[in-house]
């Protein structure tokens, strides 16, 4: 019980870190925060996708995307 009372709080405080990434709830100047680009990494496709978008939505206009996030074609262009 203790193990997953553990593996719990360990994928919860994952999984608000990567959502305060992706939402910007911190109010950073750029997403380039290297626990939510590790955090990114080990995201299922879906949970990805949702949270390029969300960084666009941030910081399309302001910074190059983050590494995770970029165009397939060009790495310095948001998808």
């Amino acid at each position: 019980m203790f193990v997953v009372i553990i593996a719990l709080a360990v994928l919860g405080t994952g999984g608000y870190r990567y959502y305060a990434w992706v939402n910007n709830t911190a109010g950073a100047a750029d997403p380039f925060d290297e626990v939510g680009i590790d955090l990114h990494k080990m995201m299922p496709g879906f949970v990805q996708d949702w949270g390029c978008s969300q960084l666009k939505s941030h910081f399309g206009d302001k910074t190059l995307p983050p590494y995770g996030c970029q165009s397939e074609t060009d790495p310095a262009q948001w998808p």
